[in-house]
């Protein structure tokens, strides 16, 4: 999470900015880093001990993924909880 979440706030960000500027190969771009960052994490939650409850529908999806990655993730690094948690590995 911690490479690949940046990948998709940086494509959030390149998408929306592609589409204000008509840019549609910035907002191509972003879109392809969003979509890369949410496959590589969903491998990686397949992985873990507890995996996350699926997804009940396309709305619940997309409102979990975003949550997670402009609300949950970050304050969860900034919080001190990656790091205790990269010291249990």
């Amino acid at each position: 999470h911690i490479m690949v979440v940046p990948l998709f706030l940086l494509g959030n960000i390149a998408l929306v900015t592609g589409i204000i500027m008509l840019s549609w190969k910035v907002a191509l771009g972003g879109l392809v880093a969003m979509i890369v960052s949410v496959v590589m994490q969903g491998r990686g939650h397949k992985k873990e001990a507890n995996p996350p409850e699926p997804f009940t529908g396309p709305t619940n999806a997309v409102s979990r993924i975003f949550l997670e990655q402009w609300v949950t993730f970050p304050r969860f690094v900034l919080s001190g909880g990656w790091r205790r948690a990269l010291g249990r590995e």
